[in-house]
């Protein structure tokens, strides 16, 4: 059984991989920060979370592109760098493998759906958003 305070600083180095604002981030400072080898680390991540750090990082960048992509007026290339992809065709391929829509694609289905200008609309929000409210 883990620690309290292991799972504790899984918690908050799974709260820094989620931030997309520091695109730089890497999983080798996420886990110094945790004072765990890298290895050490992913291993105990993906115990406890069931994805790699990596994949963690990977995937809140996708939902922040797909905000970006619905309430913005960014062109794609800057919803790419801006969420910390250096590589449009890469973001465009892994973008389309996970969600399935090109982002372009994307853009088009879900735009018209924002009434107020920069506001998620709430067919789009997170269903544990709605259990909240």
């Amino acid at each position: 059984m883990l620690h309290q305070e292991l799972l504790i600083r899984l918690c908050r180095a799974r709260d820094l991989l989620r931030d997309t604002e520091d695109p730089a981030l890497s999983v080798r400072r996420v886990a110094a920060r945790t004072n765990m080898s890298v290895h050490h680390f992913i291993r105990l991540y993906k115990a406890v979370f069931g994805e790699t750090p990596h994949q963690c990082r990977v995937g809140a960048r996708l939902e922040r592109a797909k905000y970006l992509l619905t309430v913005s007026d960014l062109s794609i290339t800057d919803v790419c760098m801006a969420v910390g992809f250096s590589s449009l065709g890469s973001f465009s391929h892994l973008f389309s493998s996970r969600v399935g829509l090109s982002p372009s694609a994307y853009r088009r289905k879900f735009r018209p759906l924002v009434r107020v200008p920069g506001r998620l609309p709430p067919e789009l929000a997170p269903g544990c958003f709605s259990l909240m409210s």
